[in-house]
């Protein structure tokens, strides 16, 4: 049978306040996103990521930071990143701050790296837009490296250059850290991921999931090729649960439609239509309704994807507290194990 592995995700879009119809501060809003996670813990889910992001609906700019705080309030769910902006960051730093955190949470780190779906982080620490793919080709290369545990020796060009250096801490049990590549759609990222051993996350924000199944066909045709590991690929979608499928689209359409159209101002897209949204919620990547919904939903997509692992984006455009606790509750006691009973039977019936 196969091992499946349920997340959640949240770029940390500031929620309302239910008593005031206001938006909580900054500071509330990370309080409650760790809130949010022992939660997640309690109800058993695999995964928290939390997004890294520098814009201002969103309030988790330092994801490893809010995970830390985790740590030592969570139990067994893996405390990780979706994505951590790699090319706007510094390898060695960046090892240092997740095998920091692993040590804390007694080996439930993991981090995502991704080149930025937006890029305020690039002139935000000094970097040149126009060196967007290369600063992650050449920093994922200084990672790759690092995480191997032994002396570094590198000569950089974007990055600093190293000198048989010991980077610290070192893992426990001379563990490696705990790593997935988060790709939006290209195929040189899946070729790059399995170049450097490391499994994928797939971000289907939009459109018929199935027609990301050639990747998770590339990436495994690739590692045979390459003579890699075959590692999971996962998938992560936007999503509300509600009590009802009413009440679940009427929160979605609130704050997910106003949330994507706010990024569509910046990218060029059109705004969100009524029949998009219903398309979306009905045949393509939102996971909107009550848990049996929602439910067979997942558990429809991820054999088409070919997928092992499904994180469920929460909380987009802020939504209510009461909201985003309510989804989160939904999915850890209801929707993740009918999931797993519908895709065992789908096996059984194989």
């Amino acid at each position: 049978m196969t091992n499946y592995e349920f997340g959640l995700d949240t770029f940390g879009d500031v929620a309302i306040d239910d008593r005031t119809n206001e938006r909580f501060s900054y500071a509330e809003s990370l309080r409650m996103i760790v809130e949010e996670g022992k939660l997640a813990d309690q109800l058993g889910i695999d995964v928290l990521a939390l997004g890294e992001h520098h814009r201002e609906e969103y309030s988790i700019s330092s994801p490893d930071i809010v995970l830390a705080a985790l740590a030592t309030a969570t139990n067994t769910i893996k405390l990780g990143t979706g994505v951590t902006v790699l090319s706007s960051d510094d390898p060695v730093r960046v090892y240092e701050r997740f095998a920091t955190l692993d040590a804390l949470s007694n080996g439930r780190a993991q981090v995502m790296l991704g080149r930025g779906s937006f890029t305020e982080s690039f002139p935000l620490f000094g970097y040149d837009l126009r060196d967007y793919d290369d600063l992650f080709e050449e920093k994922i290369a200084m990672y790759s490296e690092i995480i191997k545990g032994e002396p570094v020796t590198w000569q950089g060009k974007f990055t600093q250059s190293l000198q048989n250096s010991t980077i610290f801490p070192k893992m426990e049990n001379k563990r490696t850290l705990d790593t997935y590549v988060g790709v939006g759609g290209s195929p040189e990222s899946i070729l790059r991921a399995v170049r450097y051993g490391f499994p994928v996350m797939l971000a289907i924000i939009g459109g018929e999931p199935a027609r990301f199944a050639p990747y998770v066909n590339l990436y495994q045709r690739a590692a045979k090729q390459m003579n890699r590991p075959i590692l999971p690929v996962g998938m992560h979608s936007h999503g509300v649960i509600a009590d009802t499928n009413e009440e679940a689209y009427q929160i979605a359409w609130d704050y997910l439609k106003t949330s994507m159209d706010r990024i569509g101002m910046d990218r060029g897209w059109a705004k969100m239509t009524k029949e998009r949204f219903d398309f979306e919620v009905s045949e393509g990547s939102y996971y909107v309704g009550d848990p049996e919904t929602v439910a067979k939903k997942i558990a429809r997509t991820m054999p088409k994807v070919g997928v092992n692992r499904f994180d469920l984006v929460y909380g987009a455009g802020g939504q209510r507290q009461t909201d985003r606790f309510k989804t989160i509750q939904l999915y850890g006691e209801v929707v993740i194990p009918r999931v797993k009973e519908l895709l065992a039977e789908g096996e059984s019936n194989e």
